[in-house]
């Protein structure tokens, strides 16, 4: 008897010191001593939209390692399209003047006639005569621009479409003419005094100038930019090179990158001629890890590239959703209201809050797949300065503006525009100006003839037929294709910042 009483007072004495332990042994996680997290098991088996990942204790089976793979290539490789149109933005603008002859900084691809629809850019306006320079200042050094009294608004962007400094009318010189120094990437020596100066951190960059219509006519602005601008290296300042001048008003030639596999050898090019530094290490490690990597070929096998292939297809959906239909409340200038701005936050750089939100990558994709030209001009409140653009792509329904149906656009009276307003048709396709028997696909209050109401509003049509009497203040459409447009104000004032004013919406008129 006192055996078992002395058995059982050890047997209490031993459960005594493992305390808490064999409370909850039971309820320990198989495998483990103590109660493991959920939140970081992994199950054997995981239903995802890549199918059945299927795992031995965490550790994924063949089956499963094949698919991650595939499904992190193709992550990589949408996020590499969403993420760089920018460059191959530049590039495709670059690939387009190369066609078109303009090879050297000191040619000028000029609209003499305005930009007609036949050249493919992403929404070019009709409005003014646009003047296009590509710098290249790995060969060229420190290179120098002479603009012209009277320039309207101009801009230099590098090779990532990022903005280096606005020339012209909302430049430094005011519209008064002046010297611009654009340096290149580590340029650290002295400069001289007399100039605009500015550093780029590419080699590459897009010069756009516009110049405005005198008395609806683009004559004045044409022999401005052939007389008045000049662009050479600033090594040769003493006698610099004779400027070469190529009209492209009428010519179809193409500026627009590659939604196609192509996109991915676009940006090989630029990543490849710029220095390793003009973008942060993140991106050109997204881009490194689809194979496209600086000083090196870009060769995927067969597996990738069609990896590629799919990835670049979901991306250009993605953008085109981005664009066409912004999710963003904050890109709309109005409630119930189907205009949209190209600069969601109002930061040329697009950051939120002030970077402290970071940056609003799905509003950099919006502005870089439909439009062109990077600079606070266009972001900022500039009362009677620079331009401020409305996108639209539907009508009051909700519904794709289609090119056979017949859409009336109410302008109400004291439309907010020092110098002028414009509204032009564009191509859903290639986001350029909408080809028709129209040479020019929009309507201007300072060039076009319109017909105004009594109260000063001006009712524009769209269809495929003019209506009769309304041939003035008619764009034509094309049935089977879709259409958007862009509404352009040149010296904005007040009433478009606070909405007191705001255009119509898109109404179907039998």
């Amino acid at each position: 008897m006192k055996t078992i009483v002395h058995v059982a007072f050890v047997s209490l004495a031993i459960l005594a010191s493992l305390g808490p332990y064999a409370e909850s042994n039971a309820e320990n996680t198989p495998g483990y001593n103590h109660v493991i997290p959920d939140k970081i098991m992994t199950p054997d088996t995981v239903e995802t939209r890549i199918g059945t990942l299927e795992f031995f204790d965490g550790m994924p089976d063949e089956a499963t390692v094949e698919k991650a793979y595939e499904n992190l290539d193709f992550m990589r490789g949408v996020d590499v399209f969403l993420n760089f149109i920018p460059a191959t933005s530049v590039e495709g603008i670059r690939l387009g003047m190369v066609e078109m002859g303009a090879t050297q900084s000191n040619h000028v691809l000029l609209f003499d006639t305005l930009m007609h629809s036949d050249p493919l850019f992403l929404t070019g306006n009709t409005d003014t005569v646009y003047a296009s320079v590509m710098l290249n200042l790995d060969t060229d050094g420190p290179t120098v621009v002479e603009v012209p009294p009277g320039a309207g608004p101009g801009t230099v962007n590098d090779a990532f479409f990022r903005f280096v400094i606005d020339m012209g009318a909302p430049g430094p010189d005011r519209g008064k003419g002046g010297k611009y120094l654009i340096l290149p990437p580590g340029f650290e020596g002295e400069t001289p005094e007399g100039y605009f100066v500015a550093q780029s951190r590419t080699y590459s960059n897009w010069l756009i100038l516009r110049g405005f219509l005198v008395d609806g006519k683009p004559d004045a602005a044409s022999t401005m930019w052939r007389t008045g601008l000049k662009v050479y290296p600033l090594a040769q300042a003493d006698n610099p090179p004779a400027m070469k001048y190529i009209d492209g008003s009428t010519v179809p030639f193409n500026t627009i990158h590659a939604n196609t596999y192509e996109f991915y050898e676009e940006l090989h090019t630029v990543i490849d001629r710029e220095p390793v530094d003009f973008i942060e290490p993140q991106l050109l490690g997204m881009a490194a890890a689809i194979g496209i990597q600086k000083g090196k070929p870009f060769e995927p096998d067969a597996r990738m590239e069609a990896i590629l292939k799919e990835a670049v297809a979901v991306g250009n959906a993605t953008a085109r959703a981005i664009w066409l239909k912004p999710r963003d409340e904050r890109a709309y200038f109005y409630e119930n209201s189907c205009w949209y701005t190209g600069f969601v936050g109002g930061d040329y750089k697009w950051f939120v809050e002030n970077g402290n939100g970071a940056r609003n990558i799905d509003a950099r994709t919006l502005f870089f797949y439909s439009a062109t030209v990077n600079t606070p001009a266009m972001a900022m409140k500039m009362v009677g300065v620079g331009s401020q653009y409305g996108f639209c792509a539907v009508d009051n329904g909700g519904q794709y503006l289609d090119g056979a149906k017949n859409y009336k656009l109410t302008i109400p009276a004291d439309a907010p525009a020092k110098d002028f307003w414009s509204v032009v048709v564009y191509d859903p396709q290639t986001r350029s100006e909408l080809q028709t028997a129209q040479p020019f696909p929009s309507k201007n209050s300072k060039k076009s003839p319109l017909v105004y109401n009594a109260d000063g509003s001006v009712d524009l049509y769209y269809g495929p037929e003019a209506p009769a009497g309304m041939e003035n203040n008619w764009t034509q459409t094309v049935p089977g294709k879709g259409w958007f447009v862009l509404i352009r104000l040149y010296g904005p004032l007040e009433p478009w910042f606070d909405k007191t004013w705001q255009p119509g919406e898109f109404e179907l008129v039998d």
